[in-house]
């Protein structure tokens, strides 16, 4: 593997098979053993055992057949040599849905670093994208 942005824009591609294939340790692969991945609800995650442990019961069951779809890598950047930052966004279809919802809509923020010759994600932010219309409409309803 090469220290590239090309090769940074892969490892959204490569997580999201391992999803679609209900795979937690393909999911995974190209996290670091001492990853930390706050996923959109605000759980934090120690450890890339951890993510495997949490992920392959919830891929198993309520998961089971969703898949990641419409991928895009608006950016990759190298900060500096050997440290770098993936913007990732996708979308979560359900099991035996065809409709692309767009309150599925995810963003991830990825921080790489240079190790053990590849780039490891140390980090992994995942939020939803909601428009503000939306968030307010949510606001009002809950009081």
């Amino acid at each position: 593997m090469e220290q590239s942005a090309e090769a940074l824009s892969t490892i959204p591609a490569r997580m999201n098979e391992g999803w679609n294939d209900g795979d937690a340790t393909a999911f995974t692969a190209d996290f670091a053993d001492d990853i930390v991945l706050v996923d959109f609800e605000g759980t934090v995650h120690h450890g890339r055992a951890a993510v495997v442990a949490f992920n392959q019961p919830v891929f198993d069951t309520v998961l089971k057949g969703s898949r990641m779809v419409r991928s895009e890598v608006p950016f990759t950047r190298i900060v500096r040599p050997g440290e770098a930052v993936v913007h990732h966004r996708v979308t979560l279809v359900m099991p035996g849905e065809d409709e692309q919802r767009s309150s599925r809509r995810f963003m991830q923020l990825l921080v790489l670093v240079w190790q053990n010759d590849r780039w490891e994600v140390v980090t992994l932010q995942n939020a939803r994208l909601i428009p503000l219309e939306t968030a307010m409409a949510l606001d009002a309803a809950a009081g």
